[in-house]
């Protein structure tokens, strides 16, 4: 057997899906609460890497973290919400389905999250605070990601990014 070949960028774009349209309308990547600005550049990648849209809160620095953040060089799909609660309401009164990324009695493991098949939000909550409860009373589901080690939890873009590939199937 001889060694693997490396796909160069002109098979990447082929093989990739076209995108039609600046927003895929199916699954969203929401950190409606976010602590920390580089978190956010990450997340946006991933978003762009699966297909999905990222949805944040309106605050002056988070604009300017997305735009610092943006590696790919162009525009990405992002929301902007101006009530992150109303938002999660109106979400769900049009179908789409609210999973949260918390540690909770009724959470189900990232390994066994089906992909999104219907409209999907993921929801991901403050670093150190977790979701509101006013938007916990929301969500349908909620996953954990499983941990060993002694952190209680992963940053909101390492979290955000393995909840965004298992819903949209790749993984």
């Amino acid at each position: 057997m001889g060694a693997p070949r490396v796909r160069t960028r002109a098979d990447l774009r082929r093989e990739r899906r076209p995108r039609q349209h600046p927003c895929w309308d199916h699954l969203y990547i929401a950190p409606l609460w976010p602590m920390h600005d580089a978190n956010l550049g990450t997340l946006l990648r991933t978003c762009d890497a699966v297909g999905a849209c990222l949805a944040v809160p309106r605050r002056a620095w988070i604009d300017a973290a997305l735009t610092r953040g943006n590696t790919l060089r162009r525009s990405s799909c992002v929301h902007r919400v101006a009530d992150p609660v109303s938002w999660l309401t109106h979400q769900r009164s049009t179908g789409a389905r609210l999973i949260g990324v918390e540690l909770a009695d009724e959470s189900i493991r990232l390994g066994d999250l089906p992909a999104a098949r219907t409209r999907t939000v993921a929801v991901l909550g403050h670093e150190a605070e977790g979701i509101p409860a006013e938007a916990l009373a929301l969500l349908g589901q909620v996953v954990e990601i499983p941990m060993i080690g002694t952190g209680h939890s992963l940053n909101v873009a390492v979290a955000g990014s393995l909840v965004a590939y298992k819903l949209a199937g790749m993984l």
